[in-house]
């Protein structure tokens, strides 16, 4: 999948796309079927199937206070889009000024002028342009003027009646429900960031870590998770990232009085060095909260304990391991 932060002075090769356009914060599994049907629509005319999305997140430009809410980080996003079938992904930056644009502009210079679109899919309830004025009806009242056509997708429900949404998949995981998160995303919900240098207390107690902040992914509970831990290989350069079992915290680390929340995962069986190295991690299942131990030698034997239920869990995890 290619990546452009521009719509200017593109290829031929990625022009006239059926365009899906989104946020798709999550890629669960409403947006996979308004992509399965997108791609249905490339393939019936013979062009690309591409994305349009905006970063960073227009809530986070809106309000900036807020804790940090994102379940896809821009890498994780390509990643999904890319297993998704989506051939190019257009990414444009998201600040006050391009929230001025209106309607109208986006359509005739975005659309039309630089993606040359041949048919744009969007969610029912999407708007955008300048104090949200546009809307599916502007986009096929355009479109019969430019000569591209509109799908304007409904809702997506669950089999329990539920619409497919990252504000529940938001509270799955911030109440320490990571498998119902799963079930709606169609994949474990997973962590990105660069390895960082700890204090390497682990590696004393026999449990070493990669150690990672949260950045501005959202917080799910706080707690000892089950995981899938592998290097992120980057979708630019192709490859799949192959997954090895691991046990996380998330939190504190309040036996060794840590400050701020990290993100601290044990790889089991491996001795390689990941300092530096993008990492991906996949929270599998909920173990336990997170809590204070009288000294090392209780945490070391909790954590064993957690290490052995996590590699049952992970013995039976439905989840497929590519590349393991």
């Amino acid at each position: 999948m290619a990546i452009f932060r521009h719509t200017q002075d593109l290829p031929a090769a990625v022009r006239g796309a059926v365009v899906v356009i989104g946020n798709f914060d999550g890629v669960h599994r409403g947006h996979q079927l308004l992509l399965a049907d997108a791609r249905s629509q490339a393939d019936a005319l013979g062009v690309p199937l591409a994305v349009l999305t905006f970063e960073p997140h227009p809530r986070s430009v809106f309000l900036p206070d807020q804790p940090p809410f994102r379940l896809t980080s821009l890498r994780a996003k390509a990643h999904a889009l890319q297993d998704a079938g989506v051939d190019d992904l257009f990414v444009l930056h998201f600040d006050r000024a391009f929230s001025l644009k209106p309607a109208e502009a986006f359509v005739q210079d975005i659309l039309v002028g630089d993606l040359a679109a041949r048919h744009v899919v969007v969610g029912w309830d999407f708007c955008f342009g300048h104090k949200r004025a546009g809307n599916a009806a502007l986009l096929k009242s355009m479109g019969a003027q430019h000569g591209f056509g509109v799908t304007a997708v409904d809702p997506v429900m669950t089999g329990e009646g539920e619409v497919y949404s990252s504000s529940i998949i938001r509270t799955h995981l911030r109440e320490g429900r990571p498998a119902k998160a799963a079930e709606l995303l169609g994949r474990p919900w997973e962590i990105e960031g660069r390895v960082e240098r700890g204090e390497q207390r682990g590696r004393t107690i026999g449990f070493p870590t990669a150690n990672m902040g949260l950045g501005e992914f959202l917080c799910p509970a706080l707690g000892v998770y089950a995981v899938l831990a592998g290097r992120d290989p980057g979708v630019e350069h192709g490859g799949e990232t192959r997954w090895l079992p691991g046990v996380a915290n998330l939190g504190h680390r309040p036996t060794v009085a840590g400050e701020g929340v990290r993100l601290e995962v044990h790889i089991f069986d491996f001795a390689g060095d990941l300092y530096g190295e993008m990492l991906r991690v996949r929270l599998i299942d909920f173990l336990r909260p997170e809590k204070k131990f009288d000294g090392l030698e209780a945490l070391r034997a909790q954590i064993a304990l957690d290490c052995g239920q996590a590699r049952e869990i992970l013995a039976d995890t439905p989840f497929a391991l590519p590349g393991a």
